[in-house]
């Protein structure tokens, strides 16, 4: 059964930090690039950021450049979001995806003071 379980959303003040993980069964890990999705209510998905299965490239949505970092253990089956200086405009529920074949059930994240 394949499965990607996010954790580590929280709710944080304004100018914040988080780390999200999602954590990989049942497919081969290391062979699929993996993504982080957002999404608010009312408003559509937003891609986040992305990593190559190899672990060496890297992509950013312009809104969380230089702010979010996102990384992955293949020998732990998990990728992680590290987010920084957090806004408001990052509340969401996070996903990640495996080459958006597979997807997580999502974890919450609220900035707010």
């Amino acid at each position: 059964e394949v499965r990607l379980v996010e954790s580590g959303g929280d709710m944080v003040q304004p100018g914040g930090s988080l780390r999200l993980s999602c954590v990989a069964s049942g497919f081969t890990f290391s062979s699929y690039d993996m993504s982080w999705v957002r999404q608010t209510p009312g408003k559509g998905p937003e891609w986040v950021s992305a990593i190559h299965a190899d672990g060496v490239t890297t992509y950013y949505a312009e809104s969380v450049k230089g702010r979010f970092t996102i990384s992955r253990d293949n020998a732990k089956n998990t990728v992680y979001l590290q987010m920084n200086s957090l806004k408001p405009e990052d509340t969401a529920v996070y996903y990640c995806s495996a080459d958006t074949h597979y997807w997580g059930q999502g974890t919450q994240v609220t900035v707010s003071s």
